[in-house]
């Protein structure tokens, strides 16, 4: 096998793991550069499988490697973790670049594994920090509004749609339903918040940047629980896909308004907060006429402003401090 060193210094081997809806494939490279390849579903009864697999080829620990794919990687980040292997969760922009430096064509899940696997053998990425119980509550909360206002949107829709008069008052009861849901995670989330010394300190400094209110401030807390240990304010804008793409061949550049490879929830929880804050804070708003003034389109100047909203969020509590608008991030 290939091995290389946890942080604690143990020597263990290492797993790349290639993460899809109803299964997950495995890879694990042996000394030659051959893989043990295997699928298993991507449910408690595969996890329980994969650790079986494991046992099976005298493996008893591991450092897996899994692209950032949300809910469908991290639980078997957490099943992993629990069993005191190595995790390391990583932007799939950076496995992919891995793969092109090598030349990789060839595009299977099987094949994926391996790149993942290569990828953790030679970049050694760091080891995943799981959430606190609290934190992943409040991550699962965040998550559940999400989804409950988005059915709510599509029945309020429905509601207007011609020929919902016969079945409005079905519609109407679901809204209510759906409404009532929202407020209840609505209050959970605030208690939890206001239960925590850490997560209450953390909401009262990214309330204080005008545009950031308490959903959107719940948001990030949720989705990016170890916001304060990222390296830099870039690294937290390419975390979020919040990093313009460039594409240049000679002498034309050509880019696009976002990445969009990273944390879609951060991404959309940010939106509205942006425009609001090209209105109301008066750091951002100059910002965002500075871009009026170069020629850049609406997209593009929102896009820079919500990635100014979270480069400020992370300085406000990185430093501990709330925000002033002398700040310049």
């Amino acid at each position: 096998m290939v091995d290389i060193a946890d942080p604690g210094g143990t020597v263990v081997t290492v797993l790349g793991i290639d993460i899809g809806k109803a299964d997950f494939h495995c890879a694990l490279l042996s000394a030659d550069g051959t893989v043990r390849a295997h699928s298993f579903p991507n449910s408690r009864a595969g996890f329980v499988r994969l650790a079986k697999w494991l046992v099976n080829r005298k493996t008893t620990r591991v450092h897996a490697c899994l692209e950032a794919t949300g809910g469908w990687s991290e639980e078997l980040a957490f099943y992993l973790h629990e069993r005191a292997h190595v995790v390391s969760i990583v932007n799939p922009l950076a496995i992919k670049a891995f793969g092109q430096s090598l030349l990789s064509r060839t595009k299977t899940d099987k094949a994926d594994a391996e790149l993942i696997a290569r990828y953790c053998s030679a970049m050694k990425p760091a080891a995943w920090k799981p959430p606190s119980p609290t934190q992943r509550r409040l991550q699962q909360l965040v998550r559940r509004r999400v989804a409950l206002s988005d059915m709510l949107v599509q029945e309020q829709n429905r509601l207007e749609s011609p020929g919902a008069d016969e079945i409005a008052k079905s519609i109407e009861q679901t809204i209510a339903f759906l409404q009532d849901q929202i407020a209840e995670i609505d209050d959970e989330i605030r208690s939890l918040i206001d239960d925590d010394p850490t997560l209450r300190q953390r909401r009262d400094l990214l309330e204080s940047i005008p545009g950031i209110g308490e959903r959107t401030a719940a948001t990030i807390l949720g989705e990016i629980p170890n916001i304060t240990e990222f390296r830099s304010a870039k690294a937290i804008a390419a975390f979020a896909g919040l990093c313009p793409r460039i594409r240049r061949s000679g002498t034309s550049v050509a880019a696009s308004w976002l990445s969009k490879v990273g944390n879609r929830a951060v991404r959309r929880a940010l939106y509205l907060p942006a425009i609001s804050a090209m209105r109301w804070n008066p750091l951002l708003a100059a910002w965002a006429k500075e871009l009026r003034a170069r020629g850049k389109r609406p997209k593009q100047i929102i896009a820079a402003v919500m990635r100014r909203l979270l480069v400020l969020a992370y300085g406000v509590l990185r430093s501990g401090k709330a925000f002033d608008v002398a700040y310049r991030a």
